[in-house]
């Protein structure tokens, strides 16, 4: 008899156990009737109008059931199914302990905010209520956070944190929580340093780290040195008092690049540079003479301080620093210290702008490295924040001290 398949009514029955037990009863007592097993389990299955080859199933489980049939119970089949239930609920459990492993790692339970993001990340593939189970949180916080209004604290994360992203970005992804708090600050907004710290971690941005230093001075053993005149006293009372400089190298693959930085100790000022692929003194002389042209012509008293690299021992070397009234001095061999903070510059450039967060591959050209190098350098006189300064910008820093220190104002009596 053809199914009717009339809208709204179901294609398939489903029978009770009481249903299924009456068919197996039926076709049991008419085996014994008739003598044979032969046609009983149509028979009763038409007159019942069921399937006839549920009725078949139910009475071979029935068998199985009580003994007289090899083949799986239905006490253990829905044993296996308990265990595999159990089963896809502890890997489901295990998954969200692996994902939440890391705001997980601290031991305590992290902020509620942090938790909803991450339910909202995995409830289309885990489930609400076992992520829920698995970090012992009630779901009903769950359902409460995302029903009632964000916060004041919220939404003024929601502000911070493209703000903090931003500065982080524009100094060169650099800048830690105590420097990005000092920048965001002097950007115009009121936050604590605490509060940076937090909305960093969410952010998952943090300061760079110094690497190891690198040892590329090459000592001339014969040449005659200029006495070391500052003896690791990197202090100065103003600008054009104290100069350090020293030399680094940048790998790229067209070769190497050397780069000379020439720093005014008084305010860390970059006052001279220079990028090359050789080693040679017209280097030096060249950051030389863009610190003449940055500085002044004439800079009588200046020292100009520098390690024991044949560049800072040659001839040309001396007689470029005496024409603008500069003195040499240099430190000893194969002593950092005694050129520390030529060293620190130098550090930190390769910290972050050559091997720098921002920088997404391999230098290709020196071109590449001078060009960038320009930039940095700019940033560095102009934004970057000098702890030893305060906090501020070389450039700011000398603007200050010339602001306080001006003489071609005269004072005017007032009778």
């Amino acid at each position: 008899m053809p199914r009717d398949l009339s809208k709204g009514k179901p294609t398939t029955r489903r029978y009770s156990e009481q249903e299924k037990a009456a068919a197996v009863r039926m076709v049991r007592a008419l085996r014994v009737e008739l003598g044979t097993e032969h046609g009983t389990v149509q028979r009763v299955a038409t007159q019942l109008g069921y399937g006839t080859e549920s009725v078949r199933l139910w009475v071979r489980q029935a068998e199985i059931d009580d003994g007289h049939a090899p083949g799986v119970s239905t006490s253990e089949s829905a044993r296996m199914r308990e265990l595999e239930q159990e089963n896809r609920e502890l890997r489901r459990a295990n998954e969200i302990l692996k994902r939440a492993a890391k705001f997980l790692r601290g031991g305590a339970r992290p902020p509620t905010q942090e938790v909803v993001a991450f339910i909202d990340a995995n409830r289309d593939e885990l489930g609400v209520e076992p992520i829920c189970a698995a970090l012992q949180v009630a779901p009903s916080t769950y359902y409460a956070a995302k029903t009632r209004a964000p916060s004041s604290r919220s939404s003024r994360d929601q502000v911070l944190r493209p703000v903090l992203r931003q500065l982080w970005e524009d100094n060169y992804c650099v800048y830690g929580a105590r420097k990005l708090w000092n920048a965001t600050r002097r950007a115009g907004w009121d936050v604590g340093r605490d509060q940076v710290t937090r909305l960093m971690r969410a952010e998952q941005i943090e300061g760079v780290r110094r690497s190891k230093r690198v040892l590329t001075t090459r000592a001339d053993p014969v040449a005659v040195r200029h006495p070391d005149l500052v003896r690791r006293d990197f202090t100065a009372t103003a600008p054009n008092r104290l100069w350090v400089t020293d030399l680094t190298y940048v790998p790229t693959w067209a070769g190497v690049a050397y780069v000379c930085f020439i720093v005014d100790v008084y305010s860390r000022m970059i006052v001279g540079w220079r990028a090359a692929p050789h080693m040679r003194t017209e280097m030096v002389l060249d950051a030389i003479e863009m610190a003449r042209w940055s500085r002044g012509a004439r800079l009588d008293g200046l020292t100009c301080h520098s390690d024991a690299g044949s560049q800072f021992t040659s001839i040309r070397y001396g007689e470029r620093l005496a024409e603008i009234g500069a003195v040499p001095s240099i430190g000893t061999v194969a002593d950092s210290y005694d050129n520390a903070l030529a060293e620190t510059v130098n550090g930190y450039y390769k910290t972050e702008l050559i091997r720098g967060p921002a920088r997404t591959g391999p230098w290709r050209t020196i071109e590449d490295v001078e060009l960038a190098t320009l930039g940095w350098v700019h940033w560095h006189n102009t934004q970057r924040l000098h702890g030893y300064l305060g906090d501020i910008p070389p450039a700011e820093f000398e603007t200050a001290f010339y602001a306080t220190h001006r003489t071609d104002q005269s004072l005017v009596e007032i009778p």
